[in-house]
């Protein structure tokens, strides 16, 4: 249908504008049928010579004039990652598929639900238990990692035609949630490829007054990403060049904590007065990655044949990997806090200008050997071991706003550095594999820090697979130790409204885990046991907003076991996500008992065109001790003692691909004032209202 409808237009448009362009010659795109067309000559008293030279010449002159007709399509596209290229060359087919394409935001993923301060874009964290599992120096704010783009995030490509993604997101008839993305990449060689990527997020959210720019998010990153290898592919090259500009509003939320009481509790909500309306926080980051490995000795394959679809497997690996980094953490205040959102000042009562700059340079070497059989096909009893150091120079300073008497004796508001020290951490790290079969892998990695600001910190994880067949599926079985420092925020921290300097002890965690996964069956069930002693966190007194840094020395214990489950009969598709979290200290972990995520579609084909898929999904999780924020901080702390009531969160959807293009729209919370006229999963802080959303996202290839 879509193509007739294509034909019946260009036929319109070509009926109207032949007198205008009859002699005028078309031009031609790739994957442009160039066939000849034959129509009615409108020349008159032309003398008409069918001899056979001229059938000839016209013949000639049809070949010559032929242009390629290959139609371009993800076939010609392959896609890898820098964690796929660590042992081998691996490529894979780029996913056109409608999977998940309604969650687009990060704060709302099915399988990794966060909660926020409102919409996408504003400070979040984990609903979820899941412990950051790195080593070394750290800053401490992470409110805004969700929305930035780090080197381990870019995907590398292979394509064949150059590729362009266009992405938008938005709700309907506003900008409460907008979110634009693009992907270009192309190879300039065939063993050379380039790409870029930008990401806009202009969302203005549900609350607060949305002319005003400093409640509005404002994100913007951007990237330059390359992978070459040398053509026998022994030499292979990854980098990139990002950037990232976040600004997220802090406003203390709104002042009326009763907004959810009825339906008439708000005549505007957009409209609503907040607690700081001038107030934000603002992370820039701009760094250089780039990472080498040659290939020594004899190269083995795998899957050798059609161009770009070979799997290399190398026997020994020398790497080095460079990484320069600038970025800085700044958090603003204009005007004077009149509803005791901080605990209290110490520069300025009116006016903040905290900020946090750090400087990272990392030179990372390593060497690989691998001892496989020379067969073709897959390894058995395959031997690998990785061996590598890792040098962190890190750079810091500390500013705050601080009056100061100029020369004139005037007093004037100038940044002051309260901090400004550099030093390093030295890293060995070592990665020992042993295949026994193709269905029999073991693995454990190590790293430790030797010497340095860290000392001491570790991280030993191990992991054993044991696979069966298609239909029973994989078993795997992890476990890990780790000691890591406090960050610089819970030990040495100066601010406007907090000053810090706290002496703790490296937080342990041990981990067990049990994994099985079967693909036949769609069936994902994990189980996972976190022993926690030292845990670091923040906390304020009873009824207060004085958000400390606190350490919980006695052991903590989590048992957490999570369930996907994918059922299908025809058409029909039921998909489940369950989560269930028992510790023996709730109060303190501040998380869920359960969580449920659910979506029953069907798929169908319209018009004979429209891939589609129409359905439901609904998410719930069980009541839970709600954390608080803690504004110009960039912290989740626990405070009041305040449990939200729970109710489940439905949506209606409808999605579709239609040729290159895939759509949805989704009415996200259609059933608010069911149940509930509204929800809060951080204290204070009102979420979304149901509203419609859309999304598009165009393809092209070529």
């Amino acid at each position: 249908m879509a193509n007739k409808l294509k034909y019946l237009l260009v036929l319109l448009i070509c009926a109207a504008a032949q007198g205008v362009f009859a002699q005028v010659r078309t031009n031609t795109y790739p994957g442009q049928q160039t066939d000849p067309v034959y129509s009615r000559d409108t020349s008159k008293n032309v003398r008409r010579n069918n001899g056979s030279s001229q059938n000839l010449d016209s013949v000639r002159k049809r070949e010559e004039n032929k242009h390629d007709s290959i139609v371009f399509t993800s076939k010609f596209i392959k896609v890898t990652s820098e964690r796929l290229l660590m042992d081998s060359i691996q490529l894979f087919p780029l996913d056109t598929g409608l999977v998940n394409f309604e969650n687009y935001s990060p704060i709302n993923q099915p399988r990794n639900p966060k909660i926020s301060l409102g919409f996408v874009g504003l400070a979040q964290r984990d609903l979820l238990f899941n412990p950051r599992k790195t080593i070394g120096f750290d800053e401490g704010p992470h409110a805004l990692d969700a929305y930035m783009v780090n080197p381990q995030d870019i995907n590398y490509f292979n394509a064949r035609a150059p590729y362009t993604l266009l992405s938008l997101f938005s709700t309907l008839g506003g900008s409460k949630e907008q979110l634009f993305k693009v992907v270009h990449t192309q190879n300039v060689k065939p063993n050379w490829n380039v790409g870029l990527i930008m990401n806009f997020n202009g969302s203005r959210g549900y609350y607060s007054t949305s002319n005003i720019l400093a409640q509005n998010v404002s994100d913007f990153t951007a990237g330059l990403f390359t992978w070459y290898h040398s053509k026998n592919k022994r030499y292979n090259l990854l980098g990139n060049l990002l950037f990232n500009n976040l600004k997220a509003p802090e406003t203390g939320s709104i002042l009326k904590d009763t907004i959810f009481k009825s339906t008439q509790s708000s005549f505007n909500k957009a409209g609503e007065p907040v607690r700081l309306p001038g107030s934000f926080s603002q992370w820039k980051s701009a760094g250089l990655y780039v990472k080498q490995f040659y290939y020594i000795g004899r190269v083995d394959s795998l899957n050798s044949g059609k161009a770009g679809n070979k799997n290399v497997l190398p026997t020994q690996r020398v790497a080095y990997t460079f990484y320069y980094n600038k970025r800085s953490y700044n958090y603003l205040q204009n005007g004077l806090d009149n509803y005791r959102v901080f605990p209290d000042y110490y520069f300025s009562a009116a006016r903040s200008r905290d900020s946090l700059n750090v400087m990272h340079l990392q030179n990372d070497f390593s060497y690989s050997f691998y001892l496989r059989g020379k067969s073709g096909k897959i390894a058995k009893n395959e031997l690998k071991l990785d061996v590598g150091l890792v040098q962190d120079y890190y750079k810091i300073s500390q500013f705050v706003s601080d009056t100061t008497i100029n020369r004139f004796g005037n007093k004037q508001m100038l940044p002051s550095k309260k901090q400004d020290e550099s030093f390093q951490n030295i890293t060995l790290k070592g990665r020992l594999g042993y295949k026994f079969s193709d269905r029999i892998i073991l693995d454990a990695d190590l790293r430790q820090i030797v010497q340095g600001r860290n000392f001491g910190d570790l991280l030993y994880d191990a992991r054993l697979t044991l696979a069966g067949d298609q239909k029973t599926g994989r078993i795997v079985l992890g476990a890990y130790l780790q000691s890591s420092s406090p960050g610089m925020v819970y030990t040495n921290w100066i601010s406007n409204h907090y000053i810090f300097d706290n002496s703790f002890n490296n937080q342990k965690t041990t981990n067990l885990s049990f994994n099985y996964v079967n693909d036949a069956l769609q069936v994902d069930l994990k189980a996972e046991y976190f022993l926690i002693t030292d845990y670091l966190y923040f906390a304020a007194q009873p009824g207060g907003t004085d958000a400390t840094p606190r350490q919980y020395g006695p052991a903590v214990n989590l048992l957490k076991v999570s369930l996907g489950k994918n059922l299908q009969w025809r058409s029909l598709h039921f998909d489940n996500y369950v989560v269930y979290q028992i510790t023996d200290n709730a109060a303190l972990l501040r998380t869920p008992e359960v969580y449920t995520y659910s979506s029953l579609y069907v798929g169908a084909k319209l018009f004979d065109v429209l891939n589609s898929q129409f359905g439901g999904t609904v998410r719930y999780n069980t009541p839970y001790l709600a954390p608080s924020y803690a504004v110009g901080l960039g912290q989740f702390y626990n405070g009041a003692d305040v449990t939200f009531t729970s109710y489940p969160i439905a949506s209606l959807f409808f999605k579709a691909t239609l040729q290159r293009t895939n759509l949805f729209i989704q009415y996200d919370y259609v059933n608010q004032g069911l149940f509930s006229n509204g929800y809060y999963t951080v204290n204070r802080y009102p979420q979304m209202d149901k509203v419609i959303k859309f999304g598009i996202a165009w393809t092209f290839y070529n």
